[in-house]
């Protein structure tokens, strides 16, 4: 892998991380586009860790007061929310590691996002949220939580079902958007430590150092800056944009698949 390659398969993963559009699912895309399939599994874990640091420095006011108060009613809501994914992740781990080689899964878990964003934005217009951190309940938190176990599969975006489930569960947007994010923490955390199970002696293969730090400082600049687009864009009503994106890159990527 080159250093040109690791930035932009970097790029790709902090932009797609937070952007709803599927991380997973666009790393499967350019590493086909990239001739890059074989990919090292420490390199994919190196990129996630570059997303987090992105979330650490956006929403490290956050962070700080969950530090302080380890055990507040957020923090309760997080560890909620996050055991519909750890139980899919863990019980059904290798169903979903086939699914990621699979362009066919990809193209229609795509156009399976574009739903979810589209229907969440108009019934969230429709019914303004007004929930924050003391009016949201464990059944809401869980049902976020869910839409986070869903978006393991690739082409489903985890961020975007994620703020969309909190939509549609009446919180506020902005605080919809930032239990997103800060949900996204020990998600991520979590895959890289079942990841890093699997690595051994040489686990970077042929990739230089050069193309590491490449790699991880470019996802996470992208990353931060996905963050601070999709937080405006939650707040202004506008996260249905993305509808449109992924539902075109969707038919091309089952082109791809029926054509290729």
């Amino acid at each position: 892998m080159t250093v040109i390659q690791a930035l932009i398969l970097g790029a790709v993963q902090g932009l797609t991380e937070f952007l709803p559009v599927s991380s997973s699912g666009h790393l499967v895309i350019f590493q086909h586009l990239l001739g890059l399939q074989n990919t090292p599994l420490a390199f994919d874990v190196l990129v996630h860790m570059g997303t987090l640091l992105a979330v650490f420095v956006a929403f490290w006011t956050d962070i700080a007061a969950l530090l302080r108060k380890p055990w507040s009613r957020l923090t309760l809501l997080i560890v909620v929310g996050c055991i519909p994914a750890a139980l899919v992740g863990i019980l059904l781990e290798p169903v979903f590691e086939e699914s990621f080689k699979s362009l066919l899964v990809v193209g229609i878990g795509l156009l399976i996002t574009g739903v979810i964003l589209m229907v969440s934005e108009k019934l969230a217009l429709v019914k303004p949220g007004f929930k924050e951190i003391e009016e949201t309940s464990y059944k809401d938190v869980l049902f976020v939580g869910l839409l986070q176990a869903i978006a393991i599969v690739p082409g489903i975006s985890r961020s975007g079902s994620t703020i969309s489930a909190g939509l549609l569960a009446g919180m506020e947007r902005p605080f919809a958007a930032r239990f997103s994010f800060l949900l996204s923490i020990p998600v991520i955390l979590g895959a890289g430590i079942l990841e890093l199970k699997d690595l051994g002696n040489g686990a970077m293969g042929a990739i230089s150092s050069a193309a590491i730090v490449a790699g991880l400082l470019s996802a996470a600049l992208f990353g931060y800056i996905a963050i601070k687009v999709v937080m405006r864009l939650v707040n202004q009503g506008r996260l249905s944009v993305f509808s449109w994106y992924v539902w075109a890159l969707g038919i091309f990527t089952l082109g791809m698949y029926f054509l290729g």
